[in-house]
């Protein structure tokens, strides 16, 4: 507790997280087989539950508990640009949409809404494709940003076959 976060490997991570949906068992092999077949904690809890579920000695309960901290991370990092200017905390910004979409398997186009002062109004996914394409309709994304009374819009979209990568477009609505 004292060295935080940081003072552990992600695989002890991992392990504290799957004893307590698996408990009385040693769940160190499997938190190593876990990160050894996923890559790391954050891959871990946003992998698709399916494929979680191929991994020997994860069950349906196992899948929830690491998809309850996934949705715990993401409304961590939401918590951080909601209800404050998105452009002045660009970092903020870029952390929660890796968090949100980065991992996902394929493609998704997302639309964050701002008001007059940049202040996040609605996080949107607008569209999700394939591994390597999603369709944009621009028609869709201004009629939202009327209802929305949004003066600002970011684009967002991530790139699958490109881990972690995500691209980012600011427009002022006029």
């Amino acid at each position: 507790m004292a060295g935080g976060a940081d003072a552990l490997p992600d695989y002890e991570l991992l392990e504290l997280v799957l004893f307590a949906a698996i408990p009385r068992r040693d769940v160190k092999p499997l938190a190593k087989t876990l990160i050894a077949r996923f890559g790391s904690f954050a891959d871990v809890i946003a992998a698709p539950p399916e494929r979680l579920l191929d991994v020997d000695g994860i069950g349906e309960t196992t899948v929830s508990a690491l998809k309850v901290i996934h949705a715990a991370a993401l409304r961590l990092s939401r918590t951080q640009v909601l209800n404050r200017p998105a452009l002045s905390s660009w970092a903020a910004l870029i952390d929660y949409c890796t968090a949100a979409m980065a991992r996902a398997p394929n493609e998704e186009f997302r639309t964050l809404f701002l008001d007059r002062k940049n202040v996040l109004i609605a996080d949107e996914v607008q569209t999700r494709g394939t591994v390597d394409h999603t369709p944009v309709y621009p028609r869709e994304i201004v009629k939202r940003a009327l209802e929305l009374g949004a003066s600002a819009l970011i684009l967002v979209h991530n790139h699958p076959t490109t881990p972690l990568s995500i691209t980012l477009d600011h427009a002022q609505c006029r």
